[in-house]
């Protein structure tokens, strides 16, 4: 097994006073889906925002492509390949569609590149071509949450950190968007770092996971045998 792209080593974090993350070790290869699951407050937003610096670490260390990124200014590392889409979409309401991915490619300066990035993106996610024109505040949720994706995608990302993909939207949608993300695994070759409060869906589509309880990671295994495990069943698959 080569050196993993994404690697986190003994993590902890705080918020203020409270311990959020427990020494968290856990690595995704390169071309993976990997997804952590876990109850509500059980420091899996916390580990993708420590990953991106945004939440500091306070022990232990994380690494892409084999290199510290601890210290590293979150603004930096879309040009290092490493782009989250955070809980919540986060897009820029008053400009368009269309500027909203333009912002996504705002440190690139291959003209071609982004054009090219930019039909490759519509061809995924059609309704955003029809809306191109269109505020991004006036789309529905699911067209947020493609937009979003999108828009991370204009950074030609190596890895992507996904942060409740389906929050709030309908099943109906929810499952057009995870096909989507599994293309974008599978045509791009995009690695992938998902946190998702169904773990059902999340494991389904996930090569291997890990669960988090209260800041630690309790288990590690491939996602069909974490499927398969009669207590993941009970605790979160609903079994």
């Amino acid at each position: 097994m080569g050196a993993p792209l994404l690697e986190l080593r003994g993590v902890s974090a705080h918020y203020g006073r409270i311990q959020s993350l427990r020494e968290v070790s856990l690595r995704v290869d390169e071309g993976e889906i990997v997804s952590i699951i876990g109850a509500n407050g059980a420091g899996k937003t916390t580990t993708l925002m420590t990953v991106c610096g945004i939440v500091k670490a306070t022990a232990g260390d994380v690494l892409y492509r084999g290199k510290s990124i601890r210290d590293t200014s979150p603004d930096k590392l879309p040009g290092m390949g490493l782009c989250q889409v955070p809980e919540g979409r986060r897009i820029f309401p008053r400009l368009t569609v269309a500027e909203n991915l333009e912002m996504g490619a705002f440190f690139r300066r291959d003209a071609d590149g982004i054009k090219k990035d930019m039909g490759l993106v519509f061809r995924l996610f059609p309704v955003l071509y029809e809306r191109r024109g269109q505020q991004g505040g006036t789309l529905s949720g699911g067209e947020q949450q493609m937009l979003a994706i999108a828009r991370a995608l204009m950074s030609r990302p190596t890895m992507l950190l996904l942060d409740e993909p389906s929050l709030g939207l309908s099943p109906l949608i929810s499952q057009h968007i995870f096909r989507i993300i599994k293309d974008i695994n599978e045509q791009q070759g995009t690695t992938i770092l998902l946190v998702e409060q169904n773990a059902n869906i999340a494991l389904s589509l996930a090569d291997r996971g890990y669960v988090l309880e209260t800041g630690r990671v309790v288990m590690e295994d491939k996602a069909s045998a974490l499927r398969a495990n009669p207590e993941i069943r009970k605790a979160y698959l609903g079994g």
